[in-house]
């Protein structure tokens, strides 16, 4: 009767844990390569937490980012629909926001998988970068801030991480720059030096009035740059703790430790419920920054610092649901926005962005350097270890697979892309539930992939690609990042096609010569296309000019007169100071 009675203890104990809801970690990286973690083939780059997920987990080698840009990567991820549905998606050169004081971000109509949680009852936290708007008409209405859209506790940057943060690293607006101060004040000087000229010589009265209007030209405009570069960094560069700002600017200090300690600090006041906690890394976009515990530590320069760092974050994670005894009821899910940067390289030649492995491209582009992520996801006693996908998967998958676990019903008012991963990680079917992916470069579709029923062949399409600059490179370095129409693409009829099954390298373009199915192929995709196109809706674009460019009176100050954007509340351990 004892030994009956705890076994009947002992099935009822383990039917209540697998009736309970799963936990979520939900680990970002921004700008990591596929090529730069160990579990990914990379030899020197030591991250051996990540490659213990890889281990105890299952290793996707086919996980794509919906786009591969920052800000409408994220949208896709957050709301598991393509960013052209939500407006998430530029119709300029410019592709993400670049000002806290913008009025774009993710609509408020948009459901993520934080207010899906939220409603089931968990306790939900961003903890990193966010890079999705914050308000939309006033400072301080906070409609696109992630408070706004599910998550209970927020800490970290509401922008993104440039170089312009960082004393010392140069600028993203370089170009800008170029285009708008000092081609003006070369034309003005020419001007200026033109008319004293002819008025020594006699041959033209030049009125005293236009050379004064010409100086106070060119003062205007140096004032204005001194102007910029002076208030960019406070204005921008600022850590907030849900809507109150904690640190501004943002002091790279211990910054990796002190939001790795925050997110650790969740996980032991949320131990007893439900939680998600999205740690959304600041590494390793530019600017590149380490403490002095991983500073001058890697082989591969700053990147590979902070590469290094990243990776100890992720084991202090894992190492806090160990302790906690959560490891078995949590899903814990790794990736990148989208692959490394690999234009960024510093005026005195070191690389800052890292690898993509043996693709083509990077971040800015559809070819699958620019694409194809790190995706790892865990699940002790759920998801068998050690298991290796290589069926597409998209980083739009993690909206419907929160959902699914939790018993939370999908929205039926709107079209979800991203589809279930359980059946194919539990080893229950082993095809993607994606036929067909459509790759956007903004707001254009730049590339169809295809995986046909009943066929191992994955095929991918693109309508366009990118002029790669200068002649032979692999990216666009001149502009820094690869940008998406006009002149700066090439445009395909027929369109380009790959079987990327066979030529992941995306090396050899197929012909109707090489491929006897080829206008067959190309057909069913351009019908794929059309059916697609059906179901998209005219929505406000929430990257357009007016919505990205500084509206001063948005603009958040942690002083009250606004003299002075100044203020310092936060510990260096991650503490907020009274």
């Amino acid at each position: 009767m004892m030994t009956l009675l705890l076994l009947l203890l002992f099935f009822c104990e383990a039917q209540s844990r697998a009736a309970s809801k799963p936990n979520f970690v939900l680990l970002m990286a921004d700008d990591l390569g596929i090529g730069d973690p160990g579990c990914y083939g990379n030899k020197t780059l030591r991250t051996p937490n990540i490659d213990r997920l890889a281990r105890e987990g299952v290793k996707l080698t086919q996980h794509l980012a919906a786009s591969p840009l920052c800000t409408p990567s994220r949208a896709a991820f957050m709301t598991g629909r393509y960013p052209v549905r939500s407006g998430m998606a530029s119709r300029s050169q410019v592709g993400v926001f670049l000002f806290s004081a913008s009025s774009g971000g993710l609509p408020p109509s948009e459901i993520t998988f934080a207010k899906l949680l939220k409603d089931q009852g968990y306790s939900t936290a961003l903890i990193g970068k966010w890079h999705l708007g914050i308000s939309c008409q006033a400072r301080g209405d906070f409609c696109h801030h992630p408070t706004s859209h599910g998550f209970d506790y927020f800490h970290g940057l509401p922008v993104t991480n440039l170089r312009d943060c960082k004393p010392g690293e140069g600028s993203v607006f370089t170009r800008a720059f170029r285009l708008l101060v000092f081609l003006p004040l070369q034309l003005i000087a020419v001007a200026l030096l033109t008319l004293a000229v002819l008025r020594w010589l006699g041959l033209f009265r030049v009125p005293r009035c236009v050379f004064l209007f010409l100086f106070l030209l060119a003062a205007l405009i140096l004032g204005l740059l001194l102007g910029f570069l002076h208030s960019f960094r406070p204005l921008n560069c600022f850590l907030m703790r849900n809507r109150d700002i904690s640190q501004q600017p943002l002091s790279y200090d211990n910054l990796t430790q002190r939001l790795t300690a925050d997110a650790a600090r969740f996980l032991r006041r949320n131990a007893e419920t439900p939680f998600l906690l999205v740690l959304s890394f600041l590494h390793v976009h530019t600017a590149l920054f380490s403490s002095k515990d991983f500073a001058g530590k890697s082989q591969h320069g700053a990147y590979g610092d902070a590469a290094e760092e990243m990776d100890w974050s992720v084991g202090q994670i894992l190492d806090v649901l160990d302790e906690l005894k959560l490891a078995n009821n949590t899903l814990v899910y790794f990736s990148s926005d989208q692959g490394a940067h690999v234009e960024e390289v510093t005026v005195k030649g070191e690389v800052q962005g890292g690898s993509n492995g043996i693709y083509k491209g990077g971040k800015a582009n559809n070819w699958e350097g620019g694409i194809r992520v790190p995706g790892i996801v865990r699940w002790p006693g759920v998801i068998r270890a050690g298991l290796e996908i290589d069926e597409p998967t998209s980083n739009m998958d993690v909206f419907p697979t929160v959902a699914k676990l939790t018993g939370s019903p999908l929205p039926q008012d709107r079209v979800i892309d991203g589809r279930d991963l359980m059946p194919l990680l539990q080893g229950r079917t082993q095809r993607s539930e994606h036929e067909f992916l459509f790759h956007y470069c903004n707001f254009y579709l730049n590339a169809v992939r295809w995986h046909p029923p009943n066929s191992t062949s994955i095929w991918k399409a693109f309508f366009f690609t990118p002029k790669f600059s200068p002649e032979g490179a692999n990216g666009c370095f001149p502009t820094h990042v690869c940008f998406c129409h006009g002149q700066y693409v090439t445009y395909h009829d027929p369109p380009l096609l790959y079987e990327i099954s066979r030529d992941p390298q995306e090396r050899n373009p197929l012909t109707p010569t090489s491929e006897p199915r080829f206008w067959e192929i190309l057909e069913a995709m351009q019908e794929a296309v059309a059916r697609h196109a059906r179901t998209l809706q005219d929505v406000p674009n929430q990257l357009s000019l007016g919505n990205l460019i500084w509206k001063p009176w948005m603009q958040l100050c942690c002083s009250s007169s606004g003299l002075s954007c100044q203020c310092d509340r936060e510990d260096q351990d991650g503490r907020q100071s009274p």
